[in-house]
């Protein structure tokens, strides 16, 4: 008797991997464009602060007040991310980069908040170009790692690519974590 086979539910790796991929660029393409939808909102937010403050004016006569009132008007209503700490960051961002054509679709709303923290504009722009181009890599690509770190490098281990910088919090957990692990592995090895 001959055999059939269901060519139906044999699915090639290399097509599966294509869709995977497929569908992982663009769930990558969508946080890129929220995030990049929120750091246009903050810059506009900036921008009609400044406005408001100066009314043609070198110089704000009452910028303090306009953002505590503006924060008290509309945090109720959409959150923390409108407080007076962000309207201020709003500002500043907005002050260091007068021309949104310059703002990179790369960089999120966190990553740029840390930037205007940055006051020497050299440095700034440093940090900027490296978050741009700092390892940020969706996939895992030995090849640029191994170009993009030092020669003698023993001691930036990276074997994990992520989209986005993870924040001041989330490497302290991993490095407490890693250590933790190195702990326990030396008490397993005695």
């Amino acid at each position: 008797m001959e055999q059939k086979i269901d060519n139906t539910s044999v699915v090639r790796q290399e097509f599966v991997t294509d869709i995977r991929r497929i569908i992982n660029d663009a769930r990558a393409n969508a946080v890129r464009s929220v995030d990049f939808c929120r750091v246009q909102m903050y810059w506009h937010l900036g921008k009609r602060i400044l406005e408001e403050e100066q009314q043609g004016k070198a110089r704000a006569d009452y910028g303090t007040y306009l953002i505590r009132n503006l924060a008290k008007a509309i945090e109720p209503e959409y959150g923390s991310g409108f407080g007076v700490r962000q309207l201020e960051q709003a500002r500043q961002f907005y002050r260091i980069y007068p021309i949104a054509n310059t703002l990179r679709s790369q960089l999120n709303w966190s990553q740029y908040r840390r930037l205007i923290q940055i006051d020497d504009p050299e440095k700034r722009e440093y940090y900027e170009l490296e978050s741009v181009k700092i390892l940020l890599c969706t996939r895992k690509n030995d090849a640029l790692v191994r170009t993009t770190l030092p020669e003698d490098n023993k001691t930036i281990l990276a074997s994990e690519y992520k989209l986005y910088l993870p924040t001041e919090q989330q490497l302290i957990n991993e490095v407490k974590e890693q250590l933790r692990r190195k702990e326990n592995e030396s008490i397993e090895e005695k």
